[in-house]
């Protein structure tokens, strides 16, 4: 009995191209000229930061009459005084307001917005579509709209000016968002491991703490930087909301502006520490910043 031999088949030259050029273009990505050229632009993008550094090391005579790279040349320049100047001026005061405000923002919205997206996700209760689309419609709702009725609401109240007003209106606008955000991920995680969890005898909160919320890490992680990063240096709100007692560091420095010119021995020691604390907070959670931005593409 003969057998027919299966016709053996011949790879697609056009595919071999196409991998030949996509390994040449990856090695040629990895050389070292071209992470030299990635070393020089992230240098690049941290000039105006190392620019701002010294300035505020720098005395304002020295800062109005030459340039801040003259240090590099005249040492002796540097001084801390500007930031002495900064925290005899109260900014100690407005910067613990900041950290007040930005960290029950970020806490509350990443709390109530993941309980939210698992519920929207996993749990099937009457209307749950109609809500998500009306959630997802109040993501282009402008904060412009909503400063006048909630003034009024918040005199009303009693909490006008207060720094509860403030994390209450940076909650309810960080929401939207996060919920949106939350839910796409949640939405992505296998069924099966739920479905496990539930014949286990497990409830949900337990399934939600327990298999949900480890496996979201990555999300969380940059639902927060976000929302830290948005409420850390918002200006428009503080205007609107906070008053002098309780105003945080961006509308102290908005206070230090002069008419005919800036108080540069001021602005400039306060403009850095209001960036350092994101660019230490991004640092240390980049990898999960990284993952979480990538986790919807991979699935």
């Amino acid at each position: 009995m003969t057998t027919l031999a299966e016709p053996a088949i011949e790879p697609n030259p056009a595919s071999s191209i196409r991998r030949g050029v996509v390994s040449r273009v990856a090695d040629r990505l990895g050389g070292g000229l071209v992470q030299v050229f990635l070393i020089l632009v992230a240098l690049f993008w941290l000039l105006p930061t190392l620019g701002l550094l010294v300035v505020s090391l720098r005395g304002e005579t020295d800062n109005n009459s030459s340039g801040w790279w003259t240090l590099f040349t005249k040492p002796a320049q540097l001084t801390v005084e500007n930031y002495s100047n900064l925290l005899a001026s109260g900014f100690g005061s407005s910067f613990w307001n900041t950290v007040l405000i930005t960290v029950p923002a970020t806490l509350l919205v990443i709390g109530i917005a993941a309980m939210a997206a698992y519920a929207f996700a996993w749990i099937e209760f009457p209307g749950r579509d109609t809500v998500f689309l009306v959630v997802i419609a109040l993501l282009v709702v402008p904060v412009q709209i909503a400063l006048i009725p909630i003034a009024k609401l918040y005199g009303l109240l009693g909490i006008f000016g207060s720094i509860l007003g403030v994390v209450l209106f940076h909650v309810a606008f960080g929401l939207p968002f996060a919920i949106f955000l939350l839910r796409n991920f949640f939405a992505g995680i296998p069924r099966e491991l739920l479905e496990a969890a539930r014949m286990d005898g497990a409830p949900e909160w337990r399934i939600f703490v327990t298999v949900v919320f480890p496996l979201a890490k990555p999300a969380i992680a940059s639902l927060g930087i976000f929302q830290f990063l948005w409420v850390w240096n918002d200006l428009l709100v503080a205007l609107v909301f906070a008053d002098t007692d309780n105003q945080p560091m961006t509308k102290a420095l908005q206070s230090q502006m002069r008419q005919f010119g800036t108080n540069v021995d001021i602005l400039a020691p306060g403009a850095f520490l209001s960036l350092l604390v994101p660019l230490v907070l991004f640092f240390a959670f980049q990898r999960y910043f990284v993952q979480g931005m990538l986790a919807g593409s991979v699935k």
